[in-house]
């Protein structure tokens, strides 16, 4: 077996891990409370299966998007495989962490929770975020130009999935959200700009004191 096959059934591996993972856990969920409607949840789910079919769906010919944006090499792969762990298991970390208020589409649960510990405590949607890491991780092994476009769709349609999430959350948690919205960031963890501001104010008036 050469390095190669070792990679690719590397990568492999890690997305039948996945979705053998969430289709697990999606055994135990919450009964739901209020959902959002079909026109809403085909707005993103189209897009998120037909990234998936660009990304993972290599026997089936591409025309042109099937062309390589860059030669292959042993480095991309390689670091495209560290992403797409990194990214795998972040996801699963987040998805464990919701529990049982998860749900495929936009849903509020009866007993619903906010949860705000784990990858919460500083990304509002790190589930989304694990996995654009882990498709551009594999993208990057794939350097296609199929890959890249299965990466646009997919954020495109968490992006729109997420801001549905944040309006329904805003509707059932009013000021909690509103707090847990100014302390964390949508897929990219905010930096705490304003601790680093007081903080640095702070030094500058002992120096000044000092003076």
């Amino acid at each position: 077996m050469t390095m190669n096959d070792l990679i690719s059934n590397a990568f492999n591996a890690l997305w039948v891990i996945f979705f053998a993972y969430w289709l697990l856990a999606a055994l135990s969920i919450k009964r739901i409370k209020s959902a959002e409607t079909i026109g809403s949840r085909l707005s993103y789910s189209v897009p998120i299966w037909l990234g998936y079919a660009l990304l993972l769906t290599r026997a089936r010919p591409w025309g042109p998007l099937s062309r390589q944006m860059y030669p292959r090499s042993l480095a991309t792969a390689l670091i495209g495989l560290g992403l797409t762990a990194l990214g795998i298991g972040f996801a699963m970390w987040a998805r464990y962490t919701l529990g049982r208020n998860w749900s495929s589409k936009v849903t509020i649960k009866i007993d619903h929770e906010l949860i705000r510990s784990g990858p919460y405590a500083r990304v509002r949607h790190p589930i989304y975020t694990g996995i654009l890491l882990a498709i551009l991780g594999t993208s990057i092994a794939i350097g296609e130009w199929r890959s890249f476009l299965a990466l646009g769709l997919v954020w495109f349609a968490f992006y729109r999935k997420a801001r549905t999430e944040e309006k329904m959350l805003a509707q059932e948690f009013g000021e909690r959200f509103a707090e847990h919205r100014q302390r964390t960031g949508f897929f990219i963890p905010r930096l705490p700009a304003s601790k680093m501001f007081l903080s640095s104010g702070s030094a500058s008036k002992k120096t000044t004191q000092l003076l």
